[in-house]
């Protein structure tokens, strides 16, 4: 008789709870005052956590498939402006080969990316282009080169001085395509790096030291996160551990998608993802 994940299900809960928090604040609701205007939130909360629902439980079925255990997702909770960490699975056997490797660092990516181009399509067309002229002291949001094209084809060009007032479903969906680049640097044991250590073997250790440089330098220049990512990323350690046979070749669909997971690296990455207008 298998157990029921009573803590997979409390975190599940916890974060989504979190999550509907954030998501009321977010539109400027006391909900200390107006306790039951909380459920206001659900469309941003809603939106993050199918998003980090899709990537967890596409590591976990890839990890099935190849008959690597692994846990079911673990939620975070956070008193954040998003209400939540993200949420990770626990790989609890050796991954045993390339193909294996990619199917698992890949399918959680990918599974997210098309959940939250879908969420930026929808919540754009419900957003609207607002002007500049109040917003000292806002917080703004960076454009990756996938969200400023979904922006000009679904609201056209924004004129000076205006920018994009998000609607909550969008708010969810550029931060998935934000948790996406990040899982998608091709670092140590990150999803990318699954994927580079796959395709490239030993030699991923060299990239993994030139981007830690690379994140290091872009926390100077462009948005302090990324130093301490460069720091995290150090501290997990950039060496990836070796599958069990590297000898099984990669076919060419392995090959497709890890060109895939780095063109979706590359168009989702944001060098300063927030800034304080002036």
């Amino acid at each position: 008789m298998r157990k029921i994940p009573y803590l997979h299900i409390i975190l599940f809960i916890v974060t989504f709870l979190t999550t509907l928090t954030a998501g009321a604040l977010q539109k400027g609701i006391n909900i200390i005052k107006e306790p039951i205007r909380i459920v206001e939130g659900l469309p941003f909360a809603g939106t993050l956590m199918t998003i980090l629902l899709c990537h967890e439980l596409s590591h976990y079925m890839a990890s099935k498939k190849h008959h690597t255990k692994a846990t079911l997702p673990y939620f975070i909770p956070a008193p954040s402006i998003i209400g939540t960490f993200g949420a990770f699975i626990k790989m609890k056997s050796p991954i045993i080969t390339r193909k294996a490797l990619i199917d698992i660092g890949a399918s959680g990516p990918i599974a997210g990316f098309i959940v939250s181009v879908i969420a930026c399509i929808a919540g754009l067309s419900m957003s609207e282009v607002v002007s500049l002229s109040n917003a000292e002291g806002a917080l703004s949001l960076g454009d990756s080169i996938l969200f400023s094209f979904l922006s000009r084809v679904t609201l056209g060009i924004a004129p000076d001085n205006h920018d994009i007032l998000l609607h909550p479903v969008a708010f969810a969906g550029w931060i998935g395509l934000f948790v996406t680049s990040l899982n998608l640097i091709p670092i140590g044991q990150l999803d990318g790096g699954h994927v580079a250590f796959a395709i490239l073997g030993e030699r991923h250790r060299y990239i993994s030291i030139v981007l830690v440089v690379v994140l290091a330098v872009l926390g100077i220049f462009y948005w302090e996160g990324w130093a301490l990512w460069a720091v995290l990323m150090l501290i997990l350690r950039i060496k990836h551990p070796p599958v069990l046979y590297w000898e099984v070749p990669l076919d060419p669909k392995r090959r497709f998608i890890g060109i895939l997971t780095f063109i979706i690296f590359v168009i989702t990455f944001i060098p300063s993802p927030f800034k304080i207008l002036p």
